[in-house]
């Protein structure tokens, strides 16, 4: 675990529903030299892999996806919330620890046996990222690699993404 990083990740309790304890990145990402440490130990710890696009979980997951996407020259797929997408889509619903949501991409964002770099800035129960995998999949697309900045061991997200390359920097 990065103690540097996991030094600037901040607890709010209560949010957003009583009894979930938030984990804020902000205070992370207002610091420019840890923001750009996690990008590169998170694109450091894909050394070799070759990655075609990265698909980035809203809305967090574009904050840590666009820069790795970027230094991996790879492509960026957003994966959105329900009603935010503009073109022909794909939706898996999926279960969070205080509810539930859908998720989406464009039926065109992966194409058939691109190699794809799921990037989320929590891995919690595993709900959206195991979804975002569905439709990554259902678009033809090869998972090669799950990154996250923070893991919730306790909620056993993990076990959702068996079979799975799951990078993570910050664990609780």
């Amino acid at each position: 675990m990065d103690v540097e990083l996991a030094a600037l990740i901040r607890d709010v309790p209560d949010f957003p529903v009583k009894g979930v304890l938030f984990k804020d990145i902000t205070p992370l990402l207002r610091n420019p030299a840890a923001w750009r440490k996690a990008v590169n130990l998170l694109v450091g710890r894909l050394d070799g892999v070759a990655i075609d696009q990265v698909a980035a979980i809203e809305s967090r997951g574009f904050i840590f996806g666009a820069p790795i996407a970027y230094r991996l020259g790879a492509g960026l797929v957003p994966i959105r919330k329900a009603g935010k997408l503009p073109w022909e889509k794909l939706s898996v619903e999926y279960s969070l620890e205080y509810g539930t949501n859908t998720l989406q991409a464009h039926t065109d964002a992966i194409q058939p046996g691109e190699r794809v770099l799921l990037v989320d800035d929590l891995l919690a129960t595993g709900g959206s990222a195991k979804a975002a995998i569905q439709l990554i999949e259902r678009m033809g697309g090869i998972v090669v690699a799950a990154a996250f900045v923070i893991e919730l061991t306790f909620l056993h997200g993990r076990e959702q993404l068996q079979g799975y390359n799951v990078e993570t920097l910050i664990t609780y």
